[in-house]
């Protein structure tokens, strides 16, 4: 009987309280599945923030998604740069071409069928069953894991609690508005339930939190121990002719798969001999005359471009040239100064730009 007061509680603060994001359906409206499975995608390892201007340019741009799936991939790419994680975006043109040809523009209502779609894995399938189709299913995001690892004091550090949270959140989960639960329970963690302030007298689960009777909040979720993010060092070159700069495709598999870049140096591998303690060494002399692109008087851009990857820390060294006019090089293609802003460039590359003193719209 707790257990259904404490979701009864959840539920009236949601109705009260809940946040107006672009993606979500005012009160008393059905969902519209396309804008959940696309606010889903984006919001994978990136704030609500940051999410709702590249929500509303797509919406805007590709309104269903039969029409997201006729556009080029080129396109998608370039409408996604900046949100980063750009697998998520071939991932999500592929989806759309799948549920317009083999779906007929509808997608799959139940959590299983969901998770074939490509870029879909539980969460995100749980997600958009439960929001968009009111299906019993629990998705457990950063919010929700932190406001039921609280709420239950779970001991065990996450990602392994995932589990357990899952378990706490299903045995308060009811069995209408499953939807606006899962909802509930993250817009709590994101505005109440918050990582180092919490607001505990406003929490409507304030009454039934364990970690709140220990006086203790703050302790939960239990976070491992983070190791060292490992440092990798590169090169970018920039190569300009004219009004025009040298870019080519990065593979479609892989870090930054599919897009637009400078030639670079592997981004895959650490180049000590780029690292600022060897400025002007004939190693390092040696390193860019192997990766430039074309041999031409290469001048390096003063300070490293520094950039966050998932799994590592790059350090970007930028060189810049001029070439008399621009010739043919294999694997590359040149293209306008003034197009740049319309290249899939990855937020890395376009730090390497302003470096070289390019022009981004």
């Amino acid at each position: 009987m707790k257990r259904h007061a404490a979701t009864d509680r959840l539920l009236r603060w949601f109705d009260a309280h809940r946040r107006a994001l672009p993606w979500r359906a005012p009160p008393g409206c059905a969902p519209d599945p396309y804008a959940v499975y696309l606010s889903e995608i984006m919001l994978q390892q990136t704030t609500v923030a940051s999410v709702g201007g590249f929500f509303n340019r797509f919406v805007s741009r590709w309104p269903t998604v039969e029409a997201l799936a006729a556009a080029p991939l080129d396109e998608v790419l370039a409408a996604w740069a900046g949100l980063g994680y750009y697998a998520r975006a071939r991932n999500l043109h592929a989806c759309a071409q799948l549920v317009a040809q083999r779906h007929g523009g509808r997608f799959p209502r139940s959590e299983r069928d969901l998770l074939e779609l490509p870029g879909v894995g539980p969460y995100t399938a749980a997600a958009i069953a439960a929001i968009a189709y009111g299906e019993p299913c629990v998705a457990v995001d950063g919010n929700v894991e932190r406001v039921m690892t609280r709420f239950e004091a779970v001991a065990e550090p996450t990602p392994r609690a995932k589990a357990a949270v899952k378990a706490a959140a299903t045995r308060l989960l009811p069995p209408a508005r499953p939807g606006d639960f899962l909802q509930a329970l993250m817009d709590l963690g994101a505005t109440v339930c918050t990582p180092r302030a919490p607001d505990c007298a406003s929490c409507p689960l304030a009454r039934d939190c364990a970690a709140l009777r220990l006086g203790t909040p703050t302790a939960f979720p239990v976070k491992p121990a983070k190791p060292e993010r490992p440092r990798r060092r590169g090169a970018a070159f920039v190569l300009r002719a004219g009004d025009r700069v040298l870019l080519r495709r990065r593979p479609e598999k892989g870090l930054l798969g599919g897009m637009s870049e400078f030639p670079t140096t592997p981004l895959d591998g650490d180049f000590p001999v780029l690292g600022e303690a060897c400025e002007g060494s004939p190693a390092r002399l040696a390193a860019v005359a192997y990766y430039a692109p074309t041999r031409a008087a290469w001048r390096e851009a003063p300070g490293p471009v520094r950039h966050v990857f998932t799994h590592f820390l790059l350090e970007l060294c930028v060189f810049v040239a001029r070439a008399p006019m621009p010739e043919a090089i294999p694997g590359c293609r040149w293209v306008d100064e003034a197009e740049l802003a319309q290249e899939p460039l990855p937020t890395v590359m376009r730090k390497a730009a302003l470096r070289a003193g390019l022009r981004l719209g």
